[in-house]
């Protein structure tokens, strides 16, 4: 019997699922060159460094996992070719990027300090990540709990 591949798996955790996508290093890069505008493969391969046979196969996993879209473009006098986009799913990992981002500012900028900072357009404040409850408070860690899905799995439910 064959193990079904890890996003099939029904009690993987959502951080392991989510890492089968966009856990490798030129997965997230793509996505944040994305997320600035880059669009087209030359200038995605440019910006981040990927070796074009990886970046080709990130962008086509990408797409499978819904958080880019390809949409064709074709310039005058040249063949049909494919830039990428965001969907909505590739947007939620703005705070995804931005967490990283603020890890790397906080722990591994040394002294010449981070090499950007984002701030708010409406006041000018730096932008940070938090935990925010849904009634509104700002949390740590240390005040969540988590709870654990039922499985709905067959398998899962003959074992108990």
């Amino acid at each position: 019997m064959t193990t079904p591949p890890l996003l099939e798996q029904p009690r993987v955790c959502s951080i392991a699922r989510a890492l089968e996508v966009v856990g490798e290093r030129w997965a997230l890069l793509v996505i944040r060159e994305v997320s600035l505008g880059v669009r087209r493969f030359d200038a995605i391969q440019a910006a981040t460094g990927a070796p074009r046979a990886v970046l080709t196969d990130r962008l086509a996993g990408l797409v499978r996992a819904g958080a880019l879209e390809r949409v064709s473009y074709r310039e005058e006098g040249s063949r049909t070719r494919w830039e990428y986009r965001l969907t909505p799913a590739g947007r939620e990992l703005a705070p995804v990027l931005s967490a990283l981002r603020q890890w790397g500012d906080r722990h591994l900028s040394g002294e010449a300090g981070p090499p950007a900072t984002f701030t708010h357009t409406g006041c000018g404040a730096p932008v940070r990540v938090r935990h925010v409850c849904d009634a509104g408070h700002v949390i740590d860690d240390t005040r969540m709990i988590s709870a654990v899905a039922e499985s709905t799995d067959s398998a899962d439910s003959a074992e108990r």
